[in-house]
């Protein structure tokens, strides 16, 4: 008999187990008194990122019919910190992303995420009250953490802060990703692709595992470490060979914001894709005077399946992409 595609991917008991979650985390920052927001799905720019893929469409209303191009989200991140620029102080949001990307295991092209930012908070302080939510949402250990310099050290023996592009390309080639590597121009894809594939198996199994001071040039949106500039306030939280989330003490400087948004399309470029226009209102925004603050997103869907055992994504949300 055919799959029955009308009906949905997750079983109705496990979407009633991710609604007491969603309370949870809902109950969780309004003791904490951290206001819920709302920001637009559908924005009027894109994002620079060499690694994400945006959805687009066109709103032909009154005053555009000519078409007014508008992108569906990969995070809310730039809309909520115009409202933190504007006066929110700390805020939270429970929100619908979306990725052009691969659908998988633990992928589906629109997905949850937990997105929150605390003024006068650094990443370590972000990371203690993340730490907080994981032990209260999963009823795990406390989590570790450890430096992306230490890490690689500890599990390749070289120092991912210093090592050319050739000794990345031998390490690459010795772990049999030699048809990736030979022809790579970029430290950071093999740095990325080692990481990936060698350490983050290896991190995070019995407890969540936090790693941070990533790398200057992955920094994104963070502020650079002002005691060694070859690092970045950015952390990611890995548990049970799952990237949970990425956090960020957030670069204030609007002038710094556009450089990087240029080089991200200098990148572009070089690998062969379109450029794309700079968020103006974002960097208005950060202009006007964004707080000294931490920011962190979490994938809801993939904490809903390490809370409820669930191996695939499409397991805890109502429909995957096969049956939207």
């Amino acid at each position: 008999m055919s799959e029955q595609l009308w009906a949905p991917s997750s079983e109705i008991v496990t979407l009633r187990q991710r609604a007491v979650i969603l309370h949870k985390i809902r109950t969780f920052f309004a003791e904490r008194d951290v206001m819920e927001v709302e920001t637009p799905s559908l924005c009027a720019a894109s994002v620079t990122d060499v690694h994400l893929a945006t959805f687009s469409t066109e709103f032909v209303g009154p005053g555009n019919s000519a078409g007014l191009p508008l992108y569906l989200q990969t995070s809310p991140e730039f809309a909520m910190k115009r409202l933190l620029a504007a006066g929110s102080g700390a805020i939270y949001q429970i929100a619908k992303a979306f990725r052009n990307e691969e659908s998988g295991k633990h992928h589906n092209p629109e997905f949850t995420m937990l997105e929150w930012y605390r003024p006068d908070f650094d990443e370590f302080a972000l990371m203690a009250e993340l730490n907080e939510l994981m032990m209260h949402i999963l009823d795990c250990q406390s989590c570790t953490s450890i430096s992306y310099q230490q890490v690689f050290m500890d599990v390749l023996a070289i120092d991912p802060l210093s090592a050319s592009l050739d000794e990345l390309k031998s390490e690459a080639i010795k772990y049999g990703y030699g048809d990736i590597a030979e022809a790579e121009t970029q430290r950071d894809t093999l740095l990325q692709l080692l990481f990936c594939m060698e350490i983050e198996p290896k991190i995070g199994q019995h407890a969540p595992c936090f790693v941070y001071h990533f790398p200057a040039s992955q920094a994104a949106l963070a502020k650079l470490n002002s005691e060694d500039t070859r690092v970045a306030g950015r952390f990611e939280l890995y548990y049970k060979g799952m990237e949970l989330a990425n956090g960020f003490n957030e670069l204030t400087d609007a002038t710094e914001q556009a450089a990087r948004f240029a080089q991200d399309n200098q990148l572009r470029v070089e690998l062969g894709l379109n450029p794309v226009d700079m968020d103006r209102h974002f960097l208005e925004a950060l202009a006007h005077g964004l707080p000294a603050c931490s920011g962190v997103a979490l994938g809801v869907d993939r904490l809903v399946m390490l809370a409820t055992g669930k191996s695939a994504i499409k397991e805890v949300i109502a429909f995957d992409i096969a049956r939207a």
